[in-house]
């Protein structure tokens, strides 16, 4: 899908993320010349037409107290992981649960989940609640803990 300039323009003013006040869009409008409403729909629309994946927040979990960081794997059986990874997804503790494929003999894993905590002792607990609702369709599990924070970014246009 080819873009136009206000997509370039709305990109270009919106891939360093949001600005952090009451109302992004309108501010964000203001840069461009434009309503927020506007700002708004051409987004919706970019969502809808799969140009964007997605718009959220990207909470620093250290600056909040969550020094504990840790992506949760699971070997869950594949006739039940479609019908178990949402129930994990909407656990109070994890901020995102995705399936991947394995890659056997070396990593069985194909559910993972990324949990926070202010202590590897409450991930370690907010594991137990996944094993718990995982059941005997869980084979193995394990938590690879963060040992950095990585950069995240957004939609970046090439010049």
């Amino acid at each position: 899908m080819a873009l136009d300039a206000f997509d370039r323009s709305l990109i270009a003013a919106t891939q360093g993320g949001l600005p952090l006040v009451a109302r992004p869009y309108e501010a964000v409008g203001a840069m461009l010349g434009v309503s927020g409403e506007q700002v708004r729909e051409r987004l919706a629309q970019m969502l809808a037409q799969g140009l964007i994946r997605r718009i959220g927040a990207v909470p620093n979990h250290y600056r909040l107290g969550y020094t504990a960081n840790g992506m949760s794997v699971w070997d869950v059986q594949d006739e039940h992981i479609a019908e178990l990874g949402p129930r994990v997804a909407e656990l109070p503790g994890v901020s995102h649960c995705y399936r991947r494929p394995r890659h056997l003999p070396l990593w069985p894993y194909n559910l993972f989940a990324m949990l926070h905590g202010t202590s590897r002792e409450a991930v370690a607990a907010q594991a137990q609640e996944i094993v718990a609702l995982l059941g005997n369709a869980c084979r193995s599990h394990d938590i690879l803990y963060s040992t950095a924070i990585l950069k995240k970014t957004g939609l970046r246009l090439k010049d």
